[in-house]
């Protein structure tokens, strides 16, 4: 989007020095648009938020925008525009519905988005029109340390971690997905349930679902755990070496290879069953193996090539 804009002339003010962090977040007026957007956009990034008052989704949006523009550390200002108040440059950039943004650079319109979109395409948005992207939050840096921690089993750092992110980012749903897993690593389902009820049921992130997936799991195997009598590895093993077509054995060492966090080893299982007698048991094993992707999650790359694998299976 790059277009000719002439803004409205009222006398407007001199050219400011570019926003730092400090003033990162400000709003505009028809009379100070030119200086502050306009002349500004000549030195840093400038979006300018189109909102008004009785707009919901301007509700939404505007406090993702104020984090981000403050998180560029003076890379990007956000100009806020009441257009009730001040409708001249709206109407000159024809908006016909809010939220309504759009990026400013060497004094023109240079990009936009109508909509309340997800942080997560705010970020990609600005990402585009920043030299050096818009870089990593206090939240976002906690929980990739947690996630090194997790794949590391260092549970206890990972779950300080991602606590941490929950702290700067009380409704990041990533964190909390986050700090779930870690407590279903330490067998803590109960503290995995509390961190997951933070979030909306409504909240269908990958990261939730996984987790809940995972939980629910983990909940099932507790329960099959206090029915039967568990087998260890080492008799599971010498059954399948006694008779590799135990598939029973099999799928009994697969959840075991799951509880101990062996994913590879507890999908390779399952879709050898497969491989072997796929209507094994009412089709248990592809069952299961549905249950494992959904607590893996959909871009685990286990997961990913296991689907590979299974589809291979059931249609060759």
């Amino acid at each position: 989007m790059s277009t000719a804009f002439d803004p409205p002339q009222n006398g407007l003010p001199e050219t400011p020095a570019a926003a730092s962090s400090d003033d990162a977040v400000i709003d505009v007026t028809t009379e100070n648009f030119m200086a502050e957007v306009i002349e500004a956009s000549q030195a840093q990034l400038v979006l300018l938020d189109l909102w008004a008052p009785w707009c919901g989704p301007c509700k939404q949006l505007t406090p993702v925008l104020e984090k981000l523009a403050v998180q560029s550390g003076g890379a990007a200002r956000l100009a806020k525009m009441n257009i009730d108040e001040h409708p001249a440059v709206a109407q000159q950039l024809q908006v016909q519905s809010i939220p309504a943004v759009f990026a400013f650079k060497g004094g023109q319109p240079v990009d936009g988005f109508m909509g309340a979109l997800p942080e997560s395409e705010v970020k990609k948005f600005l990402d585009k029109h920043l030299d050096e992207g818009l870089g990593a939050s206090p939240a976002e840096a906690l929980m990739a340390t947690a996630a090194e921690a997790l794949a590391a089993d260092q549970i206890g750092d990972a779950i300080e971690c991602y606590g941490a992110a929950l702290e700067q980012e009380p409704e990041n749903v990533q964190a909390m997905a986050g700090l779930a897993q870690s407590h279903l690593a330490q067998g803590d389902t109960a503290l995995a349930a509390a961190a997951l009820a933070a979030a909306s049921p409504h909240d269908n992130d990958p990261a939730l679902a996984a987790a809940r997936a995972a939980l629910a799991l983990a909940d099932k195997m507790a329960e099959k755990n206090g029915e039967e009598d568990v087998s260890d590895d080492a008799a599971l093993l010498a059954a399948l070496e006694a008779d590799p077509n135990n598939h029973q054995a099999r799928f009994d060492l697969a959840l075991s290879h799951h509880a101990a966090g062996r994913h590879a080893a507890a999908l390779d299982a399952l879709l050898d069953i497969v491989a072997h007698q796929r209507d094994w048991n009412e089709d248990a094993a592809r069952k299961q193996l549905v249950e494992l992707f959904d607590a893996y999650g959909a871009q685990d790359e286990l997961v990913i090539a296991a689907r590979k694998r299974l589809s291979s299976l059931l249609f060759s």
